[in-house]
């Protein structure tokens, strides 16, 4: 597989140095591989991270409105505990920090053991844990459902409470009703490749796709022949409103691609699946389409609804700017 880099174990790194140097909001923690906010204010600190490969999470999503720090880990690995906490230290301004991560085992004991460590420097924090992948109620990497794209929408509300001054226990407070009421499913048409690594292709034939396949490559809990996009968007959806009943709701929408999708692909699904919803009088109160939560090169789509009321509607629209979202 052809990649533009230098080294492969310098992937994270050189990455990261180029974030910051395209973004002169942000700075670059030589060491750590964290992202910050240049700018702190006098608020409630938000971050986010976990392994890279899933760009422009997490690090894109730093700037106002939004995140205050990211912590990436080596490729699909969780960032050590050192990490986590420099993050922290540097999302601190006094008032406290909301971790927010996806649920893998590796990010969930590291990122509880940096917060001990913080908590033992005087500073305050508080852990969500996003889980929003109906394909699977356990997985190989977690206990209980993965996180996936939903987290977007997590990080969003949240950054948006934090910066309209609310204390740590209210942004703690939003951010866990968006994971409430946030659901995503997924599919893949081809497997990624991780830099410096021969591709070791599972047997997925050119007429065959996964449903409920991972974001870290893990297998699907379907294997069906390819799909037209409306019977596609049929069984996404269907597998997340017979998870969660959105019948009546106004929701926002993601159609967020894993790297190799084009766009033309993610809007005509987007399309079907506003037929969807439409069918189920849903309202869509606002749609994102593009790559949010990627898998390096992975050719495949989630859809992701998140319900909403009149706080979150606010939260969503209040003004971030970031590398990856400005609203």
């Amino acid at each position: 597989m052809k990649k533009i880099i230098n080294n492969p174990h310098h992937v994270v790194t050189d990455m990261l140095i180029g974030l910051a140097k395209a973004n002169p909001n942000v700075s670059y923690s030589e060491g750590f591989e964290v992202i910050f906010r240049k700018h702190k204010s006098a608020k409630v600190g938000v971050i986010s991270g976990g392994g890279a490969g899933h760009e422009p999470a997490h690090a894109g999503y730093v700037g106002k409105g939004m995140l205050d720090a990211s912590v990436t880990g080596n490729v699909f690995a969780s960032p050590s505990p050192d990490r986590i906490l420099e993050a922290i230290q540097q999302a601190d301004s006094g008032n406290g920090v909301l971790m927010v991560i996806m649920n893998y085992s590796g990010d969930n004991m590291n990122f509880q053991m940096a917060g001990e460590l913080a908590e033992m420097e005087g500073i305050k924090v508080e852990l969500v844990v996003v889980k929003d992948d109906v394909a699977v109620p356990d997985s190989t990497f977690s206990t209980g459902r993965r996180g996936i794209a939903g987290t977007v929408f997590v990080n969003k509300v949240a950054g948006a409470k934090a910066d309209q001054g609310a204390s740590l226990s209210e942004v703690k407070a939003v951010a866990e009703k968006a994971i409430q009421n946030v659901r995503s499913m997924g599919m893949a048409m081809t497997h990624c490749t991780l830099p410096g690594v021969e591709r070791t292709e599972r047997t997925l034939a050119d007429d065959e796709m996964e449903i409920g396949m991972g974001i870290h490559g893990e297998p699907g809990v379907h294997r069906v022949k390819m799909l037209s996009a409306a019977e596609l968007a049929k069984r996404l959806t269907d597998d997340i409103l017979n998870d969660l009943d959105y019948t009546g709701s106004e929701v926002a929408v993601m159609v967020n691609g894993l790297g190799g999708t084009p766009l033309m692909e993610l809007y005509i699904l987007y399309n079907e699946v506003e037929k969807q919803l439409q069918d189920k009088n849903i309202s869509i109160y606002k749609s994102f389409v593009g790559n949010y939560m990627t898998s390096f090169e992975m050719a495949g789509s989630s859809v992701t609804l998140l319900k909403l009321d009149d706080e979150l509607k606010e939260l969503l629209d209040y003004p971030c700017d970031t590398p990856a979202l400005k609203i």
